[in-house]
């Protein structure tokens, strides 16, 4: 069997949790292979590393599995050839737990209302506006969410906020959110960004690598 030579991510371009593992990986220059999967048709190597079948997930050139997207980030941070992203202060993890937690459950019921009758999607938007109305606070005072650089803390928020806005993006666009939507767009139009969501052919058993952060063309 040859030796691994570079780590494989598993990911999916749409999903938030995967995106935010790319954007840590090209920001910090971290060579990877990369397998674009369809989620409802998941390769039996992934699941073999990965049973729980969620993405990403990357195998690092030790065997290593990586299952959590916050954990690919570090990687990113510990692995990279450039350091822009550094490791999360205590205050970030704080921030991000909240996203993770509380906004994204909101966010899911305000996307997927239909599954959860209790409330209407006007309710489900209502609660993720306070965590909106929280970063907005933030984004009035500085250029990002923890000062004037963007940090670890932007990088595993903003593709959530970006999901949560293109759930009803005429609301979003008419809503009283300028200086949130004026650091969206920031990262929205990054050359980061856009490279991390160039669109690829789904991974097959058999193909031929396809390496990320893709070369600029």
């Amino acid at each position: 069997m040859s030796e691994q030579t570079f780590p494989i991510l598993y990911s999916f371009r749409r999903c938030p949790y995967a995106m935010r593992a790319r954007m840590a990986l090209t920001l910090n220059q971290v060579s990877v292979e990369i397998r674009e999967l369809i989620l409802k048709n998941k390769p039996a190597e992934m699941l073999l590393a990965s049973p729980k079948g969620t993405v990403p997930v990357l195998i690092a050139n030790n065997g290593q599995i990586i299952e959590e997207s916050l954990e690919v980030m570090d990687y990113a941070v510990t692995h990279g050839t450039h350091s822009i992203l550094k490791a999360p202060t205590s205050a970030e993890l704080t921030l991000i737990a909240e996203n993770d937690d509380v906004f994204k459950a909101n966010l899911d019921k305000y996307k997927y209302f239909d599954r959860f009758p209790q409330q209407t999607q006007q309710d489900y938007r209502a609660h993720g506006e306070v965590f909106l109305r929280q970063l907005e606070q933030r984004l009035a005072i500085q250029d990002f969410l923890f000062g004037h650089n963007q940090s670890y803390g932007d990088i595993a928020i903003f593709p959530f906020v970006r999901q949560f806005a293109h759930v009803d993006k005429a609301w979003f666009d008419g809503a009283d959110y300028p200086h949130l939507k004026k650091w969206l767009d920031n990262f929205l139009q990054s050359s980061a960004f856009l490279n991390v969501m160039k669109k690829i052919p789904c991974w097959q058993t058999g193909d031929a690598p396809t390496y990320f952060p893709f070369s600029e063309e």
